[in-house]
């Protein structure tokens, strides 16, 4: 049986349509391009249904056959979202306030699908962390309110089943899976004392003795928190607002692991700098970091935290792992050029290395083949459009945004866990009468009198660090942490000193030997020997200019000057050392 073709949905400020994915990328068929414009849509979790709000109304059609499964007159909704299997539709709209309603109005609201009939309507002031969490089986729903976290069980809103309350709940992140669930909450530290995360396995919440594990840290106004697909472990990010050692504009960064069965860590990072990026394998095993002042290192650590590759430094700030885990695709969008490294995990070999400049946005699409960039506004409100690409750096379809409009959101349609099975990969660019966009080597520039010259070797304001296999038994070294790094390469730079000191011993004067030879005789005369030094510094100096004017470097006017005197100092210092 054929795999199934994923869907691309694209809205913007000329309307909502359906593309059929690679490697055709035509409009599909059967859904009716909607021409108001729309800048909410989703897809339910298994990509049978698709929903989005054109400013009139949210509808809600099949994706097999663009049937309409529901329509709700909610002209100003600004998000929704699918409960996991399909239940319910969750709407949020701006919170207002009104002379008849001066409470305001319940702005979340919870429709039951298809009958498009109101479960329940709450308060959720803020867009942040306003779609409750649900687990798979639906059986467990956990919303935050008032620093506290409700549970509600089997989508019955009208009665709370659990809460858990602390200090002060700042966050939560429900994990993924069947049951049993997990939750870890973040309580922000005050009055000198830590902040906090905490991981529970519901129904059990009561207190510090009850969570399956704990961490602590300072240096912590904001945290993310990711959970693996097996629910096995969790990575917190931790970040401040300001760096206070004036280091970086971007703040500190620490990331902490947590794991179900209680085992805590401190992942330590070879470089100083901010963290960009998180992302957990797909195998739920490893995962990746993207760290450091620019250019950034990309590391991917195991489940002991342990460095298992480190692909050196370059242009990135993202990572994206497909969805069968097989390939990373290391990203710089933003401020930086839009170069992306696409490496095959198997082999931890580089497959590709194209460019997409000016990309606001880059998604894997589930067949784990293609991916998506897109230029979006209002992130960037000209040269909108988007691409999908092979991951071999072969552009399959290219749309760019009309003149005068704009390009707001593209979406992949997901799919079920084993829909798209895992495939070799290529190394062959992919055929495409839009070709590749593989950076070309970039050259140093060269003013237009020395092009005629040799090419010299330049100098880098950063080496490139080169990528590193850390891989017990392939590497030969044991990965050492941050502090051992930083000692192991002192005791390295003074063994290296003190060699070089033995092997080019330059006293300033020598006792005279009882033979002929007087070249290295002392003269006794503290300003002869003062003058036979500078010669001797000045002659050595002329030594390696001569050595870089033999590699094809070209040298100055002063430096060739300086060459031409050499037999001159020459007679000076046989003069002075005859004296």
């Amino acid at each position: 049986m054929a795999p199934p073709i994923p869907l691309l949905a694209v809205c913007g400020s000329d309307g909502t349509s359906l593309l059929r994915g690679p490697p055709r990328c035509e409009l599909d068929s059967s859904f009716q391009r909607d021409s108001r414009p729309s800048r909410c849509l989703t897809f339910s979790r298994d990509g049978t249904l698709f929903g989005w709000c054109n400013g009139h109304s949210v509808s809600v059609v099949r994706c097999a056959d663009g049937s309409a499964v529901s329509t709700l007159n909610l002209p100003k909704t600004n998000f929704l979202e699918f409960s996991p299997l399909n239940n319910i539709l969750v709407t949020w709209q701006p919170y207002t306030k009104t002379q008849d309603s001066p409470q305001g109005e319940a702005n979340l609201q919870l429709w039951d699908l298809p009958s498009g009939r109101l479960i329940k309507a709450l308060y959720q002031k803020k867009a942040e962390s306003w779609c409750p969490s649900w687990s798979e089986d639906e059986k467990i729903c956990v919303r935050s309110v008032n620093n506290e976290l409700h549970f509600y069980e089997n989508n019955d809103f009208n009665s709370i089943a659990n809460k858990l309350h602390m200090q002060k709940v700042s966050d939560f992140a429900l994990s993924p899976g069947a049951q049993p669930s997990k939750v870890a909450v973040y309580v922000p530290g005050s009055k000198g004392a830590p902040s906090f995360v905490r991981l529970y396995q519901y129904p059990v919440l009561g207190g510090a003795s009850a969570a399956l594990a704990n961490k602590s840290f300072f240096k912590a106004d904001r945290v993310n928190m990711q959970w693996n697909q097996k629910a096995s472990a969790v990575l917190v990010t931790a970040s401040t607002e300001v760096d206070k050692t004036g280091a970086s504009y971007y703040g500190e960064q620490t990331l902490h692991y947590l794991a179900a069965n209680g085992e805590t860590a401190l992942v330590q990072l070879a470089k100083n700098g901010p963290i960009y990026d998180v992302a957990w394998s797909p195998n739920s095993t490893e995962f990746c970091v993207v760290y450091g002042f620019m250019p950034a290192k990309a590391t991917v650590f195991n489940l002991k935290c342990d460095p298992v590759f480190d692909f050196g430094t370059g242009p990135r700030n993202a990572a994206y792992y497909s969805p069968q885990g097989h390939i990373l695709v290391l990203a710089g969008f933003g401020n930086l050029r839009g170069q992306m490294e696409v490496w095959d995990l198997k082999k931890y070999k580089q497959v590709s290395k194209p460019q997409a400049p000016d990309a606001t946005y880059f998604s894997w699409c589930p067949d784990g083949e293609h991916i998506v960039t897109a230029t979006c506004s209002p992130r960037l409100r000209v040269s909108n459009g988007y691409k999908i690409w092979h991951y071999t750096g072969t552009v399959l379809h290219k749309q760019d945004a009309a003149a005068g409009s704009e390009l707001w959101k593209v979406h992949w349609q997901p799919f079920p866990e084993g829909s798209f099975p895992e495939r070799p990969i290529k190394y062959q660019a992919a055929l495409s009468e839009l070709g590749t966009t593989e950076a070309a080597p970039i050259q140093a520039y060269r003013p237009p009198a020395l092009r005629h010259l040799p090419a010299t070797p330049s100098s880098k304001l950063h080496e490139d660090e080169p990528p590193q296999d850390l891989r017990s038994g392939l590497s030969g070294e044991k990965s050492l942490s941050k502090s051992a790094l930083k000692n192991q390469r002192k005791r390295e730079a003074k063994k290296a000193a003190k060699q070089e000191a033995k092997s080019d011993p330059e006293p300033a004067c020598l006792p005279a030997p009882v033979s002929n030879s007087q070249s290295e005789a002392c003269s006794g005369d503290t300003e002869t020997d003062k003058k036979i030094k500078n010669l001797k510094k000045k002659l050595k100096a002329i030594e390696e200019l001569k050595e870089q004017q033999a590699s094809g470097k070209v040298l100055q006017k002063n430096q060739l000057e300086k060459i031409q005197k050499e037999e001159q100092l020459l007679k000076e210092l046989q003069e002075l050392q005859i004296k």
